[in-house]
C-alpha cells in the first residue's frame, strides 16, 4: 500500500473514531436506549423458573461453594477462614441481552460477568463475613433506561427472586449472627425494597451491622425513613446505611437526577427536589469533607481481562457534593473501560475504594461485637449529707 494511501486510511479511521466519540458524548443515553431497551413485551415465562435457593447451585457465592469468586483477594489480603458474620450481597446488572426483559438465572454470559463483580465488589467483605450472593433473574440493563410498564414488571420479577433468596439466607443463619447487607446498582435497588419489607421495624434490624448500597440514588427524605436504618454519620457507627454514586470531572448527572426526580419515594412522598444520600467511601461518613487521595489505602485496578486486579494506593480522592454525587476529581488512571456518559464511574463505585471499604466494614464489625456496658448508677448519698 503506498504511503499516501495508508495515511489517508489512518486519517479516515481517526475521523470515524472522533465522530463516534462526539456522537456518544452528545447522544450517549439516547443511543444506549436504542441499543439496549428490549423491543418485545414482558413475559415471565421467558426468564425461566425461579432458582431453588435451598440448593448451593442457585448461589453465585455461598459458604458451601469453596471456590466461588467472592473468596478472591488481591495480594496482601486473605479471606477470613471462619467468619462469624454473614454477608448478603445482591449482584448488579450483568445481563445486556435486549431480546428479553429478564435474564435466566443460569445465563452463562451473565454468570461470567457476575464472577467479575464478585471479585471486584463482594471480595471487600470476605475478611469479616461469609458471602452469600444469589443468582437471580435480574432485569436486563435496558429495563433501567425506560419507564415502560414492561420494565417495572421485569424489576418486580427480579426482586421476587432476591426476596426468596434472602428468606433462604436468613433460615440458614443462627438467630444471633450479625448480618452485613451489600449490593450495587440493581442490587442496591433491591436492597432498598428489602429493607423496607423485611427489616424496618423488626427485630432483624438489630442484627444489621451496616448496609452498603452504592450505585442507586437514595432520597434522604423520601426513601431513608422507610428503610428502618439511618445514614452512617460516624466512622464506626453500626446499624446504618452508606450510599454513593461516583462521577469524575466534568460530571453530567442530569439523566440520573431527572429519573430520580420523576420517582416516588419508598416513604410515600415524591423524590422531586429532595437530597440524595452521599456517603464518602474513603471516610465512611455522610458529609461534604474532601478526603485527599493520600488517604485512599488502595484502589483495585482491574487487569485487561478483569479476571484479577492490583491495589494502587493514594490515587483517588473523593468528596460528596451538594448535588448528592461523589466527586472523584479528574478521570482516574486504570479505570477507562465501561465509563458511562457524563463521566459516570458507576461500574467502579466499589473497586476505586476497595481497601478503605474493607477497613470500614472491619471497623463496624469490631464495634458491633463490643458489649454494651450499662452506665454505672451514681453513688448513694450518705444519710448525713
Amino acid at each position: 500500500m503506498p504511503a499516501r494511501r495508508f495515511l489517508w486510511v489512518i486519517a479516515i479511521i481517526i475521523m470515524i473514531v472522533l465522530a463516534a466519540a462526539f456522537a456518544y458524548a452528545l447522544f450517549g443515553p439516547q443511543l444506549m436506549r436504542v441499543a439496549l431497551v428490549p423491543s418485545g413485551s414482558f413475559a415471565a415465562a421467558n426468564a425461566g423458573p425461579r432458582p431453588d435457593y435451598r440448593q448451593p447451585a442457585s448461589w453465585a457465592a455461598n459458604p458451601v461453594v469453596k471456590t466461588d469468586a467472592a473468596r478472591w483477594t488481591p495480594a496482601g489480603y486473605k479471606a477470613a477462614p471462619q467468619p462469624e458474620v454473614a454477608v448478603f450481597f445482591v449482584l448488579p446488572t450483568s445481563a445486556f441481552d435486549r431480546s428479553h426483559w429478564n435474564a435466566r438465572a443460569d445465563d452463562a454470559e451473565a454468570s461470567k460477568r457476575a464472577d467479575m463483580f464478585l471479585r471486584f465488589q463482594a471480595s471487600i467483605f470476605n475478611g469479616v463475613g461469609s458471602v452469600w450472593a444469589p443468582r437471580y433473574r435480574q432485569a436486563t440493563f435496558g429495563a433501567f433506561l425506560t419507564d415502560k410498564a414492561d420494565a417495572r414488571s421485569a424489576i418486580d420479577l427480579a426482586y421476587g427472586d432476591v426476596l426468596a433468596a434472602f428468606d433462604a439466607f436468613l433460615a440458614a443463619q443462627p438467630a444471633d449472627r450479625p448480618i452485613v447487607l451489600a449490593g450495587h446498582s440493581q442490587g442496591a435497588l433491591h436492597l432498598m425494597r428489602l429493607l423496607k419489607e423485611r427489616v424496618a421495624g423488626t427485630p432483624l434490624a438489630a442484627r444489621i451491622v451496616a448496609v452498603y448500597a452504592p450505585g442507586w440514588p437514595i432520597s434522604v427524605t423520601a426513601d431513608l425513613p422507610a428503610l428502618g436504618l439511618p445514614a452512617c454519620t460516624i466512622a464506626d457507627q453500626t446499624g446504618c446505611i452508606l450510599s454513593w454514586q461516583s462521577f469524575a470531572r466534568p460530571a453530567d448527572y442530569k439523566d440520573i437526577r431527572d429519573a430520580f426526580d420523576r420517582g416516588d419515594g419508598l416513604a410515600g412522598i415524591k423524590r422531586l427536589g429532595t437530597e440524595m444520600l452521599c456517603s464518602n467511601p474513603l471516610s465512611g461518613i455522610s458529609d461534604r469533607s474532601l478526603v485527599e487521595p493520600r488517604a485512599n489505602f488502595g484502589s483495585l485496578v482491574p487487569s485487561e481481562d478483569f479476571n484479577t486486579g492490583t491495589l494502587t494506593p493514594k490515587g483517588i480522592g473523593a468528596a460528596c457534593t451538594a448535588t448528592g454525587i461523589l466527586d472523584i476529581g479528574e478521570p482516574p488512571a486504570g479505570f477507562a473501560a465501561f465509563v458511562l456518559p457524563g463521566n459516570n464511574y458507576h461500574v467502579y463505585d466499589f473497586p476505586m475504594f476497595w481497601a478503605n471499604l474493607r477497613a470500614d466494614v472491619e471497623r463496624r464489625v469490631d464495634r458491633f461485637a463490643q458489649p454494651v456496658v450499662a452506665p454505672r448508677p451514681p453513688p448513694l448519698r450518705s444519710a448525713r449529707a
